[in-house]
C-alpha cells in the first residue's frame, strides 16, 4: 500500500517582499523617474531594428527576402504593362474615335439640313396652292 505525505516548500513559507496588511502604499509621493532615464539605450531605431535580425533564422530571411524581391518585381511588371496598355488604347482612341466622331456630327448635320430643306418645300408647296392639302400633293392621279 501506497502513503502520501505532503512536503511544503521552503519557498512558500518564507516571508514575501511587500508591504504587510498594516502597511499602506505611498501612492501620493512622486516617484524618482531617474532611474528610468538612466535605462533608456544609447542606440538608434536602425540599430535595435537592425539587431533584431539575430533573431530571425537566415534561411527564413532568405525566404522572405526571395518573396519581397518576387513580389516587387511582379507588381513593377504589372504597372508596367498596365500603362502601355493604357497609352495603346487612348492612342488607339484618338486616332480612330476622333475622325469617326467628326464624320459622324458631320452627317447628322447633312441628314438634320435635309429635313429642314424638305421642310421648306413643304411649307413653299402649301404656301403656293393654300387649299390643296399636303395629302393632295402627295397622291397620284388615278387612271
Amino acid at each position: 500500500m501506497v502513503k502520501l505525505e505532503e512536503v511544503v516548500d521552503e519557498e512558500f513559507m518564507r516571508e514575501q517582499v511587500g508591504p504587510h496588511d498594516e502597511d499602506e502604499w505611498d501612492t501620493d509621493s512622486e516617484s524618482d523617474t531617474s532611474s528610468i532615464a538612466d535605462l533608456t539605450p544609447d542606440e538608434s531605431l536602425y540599430e535595435r531594428i537592425a539587431a533584431l535580425q539575430d533573431i530571425i533564422p537566415a534561411h527564413t530571411r532568405r525566404s522572405l527576402a526571395s518573396k519581397y524581391n518576387t513580389a516587387t518585381s511582379w507588381f513593377k511588371s504589372g504597372l508596367s504593362l498596365g500603362g502601355k496598355t493604357l497609352w495603346v488604347v487612348s492612342t488607339s482612341a484618338l486616332l480612330l474615335g476622333v475622325p469617326w466622331a467628326l464624320a459622324y456630327g458631320e452627317e447628322q448635320m447633312i441628314v438634320e439640313q435635309e429635313k429642314m430643306e424638305l421642310a421648306n418645300q413643304r411649307a413653299q408647296n402649301e404656301f403656293m396652292a393654300p387649299g390643296a392639302g399636303a395629302g393632295q400633293l402627295d397622291a397620284k392621279p388615278a387612271l
